[in-house]
């Protein structure tokens, strides 16, 4: 049974999200604010997180970088509507998806089935693939660089594996959105191109300065990744 903590100030907010998450099956655990949320993911595995941006003392985004310093656990991010340049961040500093307030249930429930699905490799895929110096293991959820691993979220993961799989092709932002998303499920192209910009970051880091190449006016392709 997966485990979900959700951090979030607002007790009906907590409420709502753990009734919709047990009646679909989850476990549920729930932090009040950041450092609790801290608290709990070092007590103990957590399968995904559901913090909101908007908390007081420390926010969404902090809480995301002190995680991701010793962990890829899947985040999404709750945020108000009025905060796009914080959800853009939040997918830029780790996050792997947002949704707004006030939102639906039903949508969220089904977001976090979509990533928790990406996060253990659930669609049937070639088991490893390679593109230059990049090789891509689906089993293990790795990827590396030549030598140098290179630690993705679950949906960064899935956007290179579409990649990597058609590395002919120029793929729009439509088809990433269903190749990290699944088919019916809309997200805005600011979010498509933050996931572009974290592949493009990390891989620079490990030395690779072309890992994903922009086709103006078309979408984006595989680089030479050499």
């Amino acid at each position: 049974m997966p485990r979900i903590l959700i951090a979030d100030d607002e007790p009906n907010i907590r409420e709502v999200i753990t009734f919709a998450l047990e009646r679909a099956g989850f476990a549920t655990i729930t932090a009040r604010n950041g450092s609790e949320a801290l608290q709990q993911v070092r007590r103990g595995p957590v399968d995904l997180i559901v913090l909101d941006i908007g908390m007081p003392e420390m926010d969404g985004l902090e809480v995301c970088r002190q995680i991701r310093k010793t962990s890829e656990v899947p985040i999404l991010f709750l945020s108000a509507r009025d905060e796009e340049i914080d959800r853009i961040l939040g997918l830029e500093i780790g996050g792997d998806d947002y949704v707004t307030k006030p939102f639906s249930a039903r949508e969220l429930v089904a977001r976090i089935n979509v990533i928790l699905k990406r996060a253990r490799g659930g669609e049937k895929r070639a088991p490893a693939l390679s593109h230059g110096s990049v090789r891509l293991d689906v089993a293990r959820h790795a990827v590396w660089f030549g030598e140098v691993a290179i630690a993705l979220t679950a949906l960064e993961f899935e956007i290179l594996s579409a990649f990597m799989g058609r590395s002919e092709l120029v793929f729009s932002r439509e088809q990433l959105m269903e190749a990290a998303y699944g088919a019916g499920t809309y997200v805005s192209d600011r979010t498509i191109d933050s996931h572009i910009r974290n592949l493009r970051a990390k891989f620079a880091e490990a030395g690779c300065a072309s890992v994903v190449e922009t086709v103006h006016g078309v979408g984006f392709r595989l680089g030479s990744c050499t």
